[in-house]
């Protein structure tokens, strides 16, 4: 089998109901634009807040994808 070559991107995912939700836009919009995802990592959780209640919830997510560069 021949070696292969990842690369790894950081995306801020956001949502006004979950993390879960955050990630997965995050995700899904990766899945729009490249080929051959294949793992998510969650780096941070954080929301921001307005008026003492939360606004947004975000998630920090690395994704890798197989590199397909010359």
């Amino acid at each position: 089998m021949a070696e292969s070559v990842y690369k790894v991107i950081e995306l801020v995912g956001t949502s006004t109901e979950s993390w879960e939700k955050a990630a997965s836009a995050a995700v899904a919009r990766a899945g729009a634009s490249v080929r051959n995802l294949r793992v998510a990592e969650i780096k941070e959780l954080d929301m921001t807040l307005e008026n003492d209640q939360v606004a947004a919830y975000r998630a920090k997510v690395r994704v890798s994808f197989k590199y397909e560069g010359e």
